[in-house]
């Protein structure tokens, strides 16, 4: 679980950094305006929407009530794959180190 830490670790930081640097040299309703008429940029988008979804879908079962679900599908169609990397890292971090994949995905309730 040490690596899975250290891979969404990476991903967050590199997530905040490529949006700083984007944000800083254009924001974000400019780009949408010069960038929405092309057809790939509306399929790339489509495409990460469509990915979030299936990772929102995971959390809202982790997650047990109607609040942290709404909270976290919130953060996750503003913020992206930030949003998912600190959920994963979230997730990681609470897991005693003996923890695998399957406590890591299952709610605690579905484990036994």
């Amino acid at each position: 679980m040490n690596a899975l830490k250290i891979l969404f670790g990476l991903v967050l930081l590199a997530m905040v950094a490529v949006t700083t640097v984007a944000t800083l040299e254009r924001g974000l309703f400019e780009a949408l305006a010069e960038l929405w008429p092309d057809p790939w940029f509306r399929a790339t988008l489509a495409d990460a929407y469509f990915g979030f979804l299936a990772v929102y879908l995971w959390i809202a079962y982790k997650e047990e009530t109607l609040g942290r679900r709404i909270l976290w599908a919130v953060l996750v169609a503003t913020l992206g794959n930030i949003a998912i990397a600190i959920y994963l890292l979230i997730q990681l971090v609470r897991l005693p180190p003996s923890a695998g994949f399957r406590e890591l995905l299952l709610r605690e309730a579905d484990r036994t």
